[in-house]
């Protein structure tokens, strides 16, 4: 399933003509559930792993999970906080409750001119 999304995506990149090579996204969670620290068993990291195939370069951010688990889990780095940069696609991944305070308004500001956010939840 998680492939899905990652192609749905891409698909929106073409259609709003953003370059998918080298382009940026911001995946919001990675956590198996919403508002616990648990990464086993995490579908996202399909997600990351389909985008970055397509040459896309993808952060990880997620108040819950420890960046130190995830580098040894998965191998990837991952923040506890949203870099203060613009991003192609804001991929709302896992809805913990600072990205529901952060809200649709406040993701869309994360994104690039012709940027979005999809919404997985």
């Amino acid at each position: 399933m998680a492939p899905y999304f990652a192609d749905e995506v891409i698909r929106q990149m073409i259609d709003k003509e953003i370059s998918i090579k080298y382009s940026k996204v911001l995946l919001l969670g990675i956590t198996f559930k919403e508002n616990v620290p648990d990464i086993r068993n995490s579908k996202v990291i399909d997600i990351y792993h389909q985008l970055n195939k397509f040459g896309i370069h993808v952060d990880i951010a997620d108040p819950q999970a420890h960046p130190e688990e995830v580098q040894t889990e998965f191998d990837i780095t991952s923040t506890r906080h949203i870099p203060n940069e613009k991003y192609d696609a804001v991929i709302f991944a896992v809805p913990h409750r600072e990205y529901l305070d952060l809200g649709k308004t406040g993701m869309e500001q994360l994104t690039t001119e012709r940027g979005f956010v999809y919404d997985m939840i």
